[in-house]
């Protein structure tokens, strides 16, 4: 049963995202425009579960899913677009998880959605903070439970992410 962690940030996410970049990108090669580092183990001080979100951005979509057995030689499970069109979607370490892969072609608007998110959490550690406080408060409320953690911080990283955006097109 993989169970829900949150922990205060770790400076050690920064060289666990700098190390698979290199592997990925170099698996990627041409093809490969940029690794960015997401999510909440991205952003200094923000507490997160310990799994590091890699958002590689590629010139070619479907060059990527010749590549799948490579993934899955690198300990991914390959999961396509996992509910998400235009993405492509690799897990790593079980029910320890460590990784996820969120991959898309270089024109593709989720890019911008993430790095949002992240760059508005960079910019506002008020927010991180409160965000982070939910995390935790919502992982120690349901530590078997994932999808009643996911559900239980929705309200609030939707309108994170809707300030985001908005900070987001106004700064860029």
């Amino acid at each position: 049963m993989r169970k829900v962690e949150v922990l205060d940030y770790q400076t050690e996410w920064l060289l666990l995202f700098e190390k698979e970049k290199k592997i990925l990108h170099q698996l990627f090669q041409k093809n490969s425009h940029t690794v960015f580092h997401i999510g909440s183990t991205a952003v200094p001080g923000l507490a997160a579960k310990p799994i590091i979100d890699l958002m590689p951005v590629v010139y070619n979509l479907h060059q990527v899913d010749t590549l799948n057995e490579e993934m899955e030689q690198l300990g991914y499970v390959v999961k396509g677009e996992n509910g998400l069109t235009g993405r492509r979607y690799f897990e790593k370490g079980g029910d320890h998880r460590t990784h996820h892969v969120h991959l898309f072609q270089i024109d593709n608007q989720e890019i911008t959605r993430h790095l949002a998110f992240r760059d508005y959490l960079r910019a506002h550690p008020k927010e991180a903070q409160r965000y982070g406080q939910l995390k935790k408060e919502s992982a120690l409320q349901y530590p078997n439970d994932i999808t009643a953690y996911i559900e239980a911080k929705r309200t609030v990283l939707k309108e994170i992410e809707q300030l985001a955006l908005h900070w987001y097109k106004t700064t860029k």
